[in-house]
């Protein structure tokens, strides 16, 4: 357990998993064991969304690839690049057709393993200042490689009656509910306040959505993402790419508690 502290502020991180932002003694991040997600926090890449209806099976220039929903970075494990009292590197690599084995399987997928034609690195920062927490993702891979990213953090939420509120919008947590699993969008949003008796805004660079998912009262999902997949079929998945450019790319996260 990685521990990062300032005055009034403790970020606890478990192998690259944020378990734990505490600001002035209020706990922003979901707990696992709790009800609603068994994780605390996890990225989707190098795709977003369910590949089941097109065999699992995605496009890309360098031929096919086998993904599950929301791809196989998850199915990595983080490694510790440097630590201090208030920042934290952690990465992981993958060489080009490695086979890894599919967490899913048997009981919610059919494939065993999964696949990707490109060599990448991925590494997530997190840095602690007297603003709140910032959440920095680099993209390290060849040019042209596609791929489209989401941060899946999930928030303690009070009740049904929570708000999320952006410029434009307020949005209830039951509204959120009775979108089920296809998860609510707000396009071209990046910046958005979670409206509990503490209340945390979320701010993202890089980013062009957010996706928001929850089947409780007590825990929302309020995901960053560069692409919304259910805008199309899960056999046109790969019109959501982006592509790497000749150098790394960065995405970031900044969560603000309002009284700090």
């Amino acid at each position: 357990m990685i521990v990062l502290k300032l005055p009034n502020q403790t970020v606890k991180i478990d192998k690259g998993e944020l378990v734990s932002y505490n600001a002035n003694t209020v706990e922003y991040i979901h707990q696992k064991g709790d009800p609603g997600w068994r994780n605390a926090d996890t990225e989707m890449f190098p795709v977003i969304g369910p590949t089941a209806e097109a065999n699992f099976t995605v496009w890309t220039p360098k031929g096919d690839a086998i993904q599950d929903q929301h791809g196989l970075l998850r199915e990595l494990t983080y490694t510790l690049v440097e630590a201090d009292d208030t920042t934290a590197i952690f990465q992981k690599k993958y060489l080009a057709n490695t086979k890894i084995t599919n967490s899913k399987y048997p009981d919610k997928s059919i494939v065993s393993e999964l696949y990707w034609p490109y060599d990448f690195q991925f590494q997530k920062k997190y840095e602690l200042t007297n603003n709140g927490l910032e959440i920095t993702f680099i993209i390290t891979a060849e040019e042209g490689m596609p791929f489209m990213l989401g941060y899946h953090p999930a928030f303690k939420t009070e009740s049904k009656f929570t708000k999320l509120s952006t410029e434009n919008i307020t949005i209830h947590v039951e509204e959120i509910q009775a979108v089920g699993s296809r998860a609510y969008s707000l396009t071209d949003v990046t910046s958005a306040q979670l409206q509990n008796p503490n209340p945390l805004t979320i701010e993202t660079q890089g980013f062009k959505h957010l996706m928001l998912w929850t089947e409780v009262d007590t825990m929302l999902c309020i995901e960053p993402i560069t692409f919304y997949p259910y805008d199309v079929t899960q056999d046109k998945l790969s019109q959501g790419y982006s592509y790497m450019g000749k150098l790394p790319v960065e995405y970031k996260v900044f969560l603000k508690p309002t009284h700090l």
